[in-house]
């Protein structure tokens, strides 16, 4: 006898039942029977093949969730709406042990008013983040928590608990320590990076500013031997006219015309010293201002004239020195911290020198505005331009285009961070008519339109 389970099983229970039922049925209708009961039992074993692929995917996703909550080191606790304990986690275990049962025995005493606040607050859908709690451990001690809370929903989306998750805040405030201390760490570290291209750029500066103190310092040398030579020969006039014995004598002394072209000469002199020596005060002004550490102030100051000196400074000491225009003309007062603009300037028409060193043709063009309480510098060259894919890496520390030993990476990305300091900020473009652009913008205090 066939299995009663098996398909021939069937197909005799069927044949006998039509044997019985109906002793005259044609042969096409029994074909039937049998072509149909084929079909039924293909899908039956199709379904219970679906089935047992389904029942292994919910045993893998069952594994893997128990594993999951193993190993989780914080708590986690599946609450009904009653404040039930559905599940608890091997870490809510290893603290509030196994045998508790509703939530208010998961709270220290100070502490059970929140089960009932989580229970009511997850009736109307909230959730409930980052409430700080004291836990139960199993030994009584309270261990004050970090607890979040967030509703359950089974399958059709019905509310049928809540998720209670707590982080020990001992393990929140050290990773709040370490991260503390690596933020003091990257700023120290960032203060360094600024110190030391500030460094470098100061000694590529060298030869720059050695020229530009040569110039007044050698006037006011030349005056102040020519100086010398007046104060010889006034000493010695005195000393005839001291000598006179009759009015004829000191009449022929003051028809001397030597002595009246030194008096006529000696204001211009000491006021061309005067004017050297100031220019080799705002120099050295200019120098101690860059490389300064210190926290500085605002100040007002002539931008146009500060392009000039830090332009100055750049291309007096390159090797290939480009054609540099500054506009406008006139003065550009603005109030804001010079050092850091000085040194934005600085590195920008740097960074255009060296991308035009080898560009006989090269030019800088240095554009000065003052609009709506903006200041804005613009530092346009001639060069090749920037690449596509660098316009969004140029102020990323490290990244240069220049060989190995030719630059830091840290030029623009130095300066990108003063701006920010500034309260402005870089844009970089390529020119239509090629070369690139880099434009800084920084808000100033009390500066006029120009």
């Amino acid at each position: 006898m066939w299995p009663p389970d098996s398909k021939q099983g069937l197909i005799q229970r069927a044949g006998v039942a039509g044997t019985l039922g109906q002793g005259h049925a044609s042969e096409e209708a029994w074909i039937e029977v049998i072509h149909r009961m084929d079909e039924v039992y293909a899908d039956l074993v199709r379904n219970q093949l679906e089935l047992e692929e389904k029942n292994g995917a919910l045993e893998d996703a069952q594994r893997f969730i128990d594993s999951v909550l193993s190993s989780m080191t914080d708590i986690l606790i599946v609450c009904d709406l009653d404040g039930r304990i559905v599940r608890l986690n091997a870490g809510a275990e290893h603290i509030v042990g196994s045998a508790v049962r509703s939530l208010r025995e998961v709270f220290a005493p100070e502490s059970q008013i929140l089960a009932d606040i989580f229970a009511s607050r997850i009736l109307t859908g909230a959730t409930i983040t980052d409430v700080e709690a004291a836990i139960r451990s199993q030994d009584g001690a309270a261990l004050p928590m970090a607890v979040n809370c967030a509703p359950q929903h089974d399958h059709q989306g019905r509310l049928v608990g809540f998720v209670l998750i707590g982080r020990p805040i001992g393990e929140l405030r050290r990773a709040f320590a370490e991260l503390d201390q690596a933020h003091r760490k990257l700023t120290r570290t960032q203060q360094q990076l600024v110190a030391a291209e500030k460094m470098a750029a100061l000694g590529q500066l060298v030869a720059g500013v050695a020229h530009e103190l040569n110039n007044p310092i050698s006037f006011v040398f030349g005056n102040l031997h020519a100086l010398n030579r007046y104060g010889e020969r006034l000493t010695h006039y005195l000393d005839q006219v001291a000598a006179c014995q009759t009015p004829e004598d000191l009449a022929r002394l003051k028809d001397d015309g030597a002595v009246r072209r030194i008096t006529a000469d000696i204001n211009p002199l000491i006021e061309g010293t005067l004017e050297g020596a100031r220019r080799v005060s705002e120099i050295v002004q200019d120098l101690r201002r860059f490389s300064s550490s210190q926290k500085e102030e605002p100040d007002n100051f002539n931008l146009v004239r500060l392009a000039h000196t830090a332009s100055d400074w750049v291309v007096k000491s390159a090797r290939a020195k480009p054609a540099i225009t500054i506009g406008p003309e006139g003065p550009l007062e603005v109030k804001t911290l010079q050092r850091s603009v000085h040194q934005i300037i600085v590195n920008l028409v740097q960074n255009s020198v060296d991308v035009l060193k080898n560009n006989a043709d090269g030019h800088i063009n240095i554009l000065c505005r003052v609009e709506a309480g903006w200041g804005r510098v613009s530092v346009a060259d001639n060069g090749p331009g920037i690449r596509p894919d660098h316009l969004h890496r140029i102020f990323e520390p490290f990244f240069t285009t220049k060989p190995v030993g030719e630059g830091t990476g840290l030029g623009l990305y130095v300066s990108y961070n003063l701006a920010q300091e500034l309260g402005g900020r870089i844009e970089a473009e390529n020119r239509e008519d090629g070369g690139a652009c880099l434009t800084l913008h920084f808000p100033c205090q009390g500066c006029a339109d120009g």
